[in-house]
């Protein structure tokens, strides 16, 4: 099994600004995707909808403003049952989030994309933080994977 790590520090923001980022619909739309939607609580699915498709991540657990874990229950076959795993602390005036996407099967050309793709939608949670305005799809940054 291979994994997807990302490291971001947020300036000048709290864990618990970054953990509800994370962890209601709204605040998820606000860097992910616009077309959030379901219930982002411990227990609940979340569904993420992109242009041409989506995942719908199982919350497996949350604890308040320190780490977050989904598991990928639809999707692209590379993705389901795989998890998202979202780890926050501070350093000085920073909130640094440790990102892991865990269980690749093998590192695929697919992978080697959304490796991209995540870096840029953390750059997005990174600016939505700090200046209140995030890129989330549809206004991400485009990265072409051929058909």
């Amino acid at each position: 099994m291979v994994d997807i790590l990302h490291r971001v520090a947020v300036a000048r923001t709290s864990p618990e600004k970054v953990y509800d980022a994370l962890t209601t619909t709204d605040g998820l739309a606000g860097w992910w995707t616009t077309d959030t939607t379901g219930d982002a609580a411990e227990g609940g699915v979340i569904a993420f909808r992109f242009p041409p498709g989506g995942f719908d991540m199982k919350v497996l657990e949350t604890t308040p403003s320190e780490h977050v874990r989904w598991e990928v229950v639809d999707g692209p076959d590379e993705w389901v049952g795989t998890t998202i795993d979202w780890r926050l602390r501070t350093d000085d005036d920073w909130t640094v989030v440790m990102f892991e996407h865990q269980g690749w099967a093998e590192p695929v050309e697919f992978m080697h994309h959304c490796s991209t793709k995540w870096a840029t939608y953390l750059m997005s949670l990174k600016s939505l933080l700090e200046t209140g305005v995030g890129a989330p799809a549809p206004r991400d940054v485009h990265v072409a994977f051929p058909d």
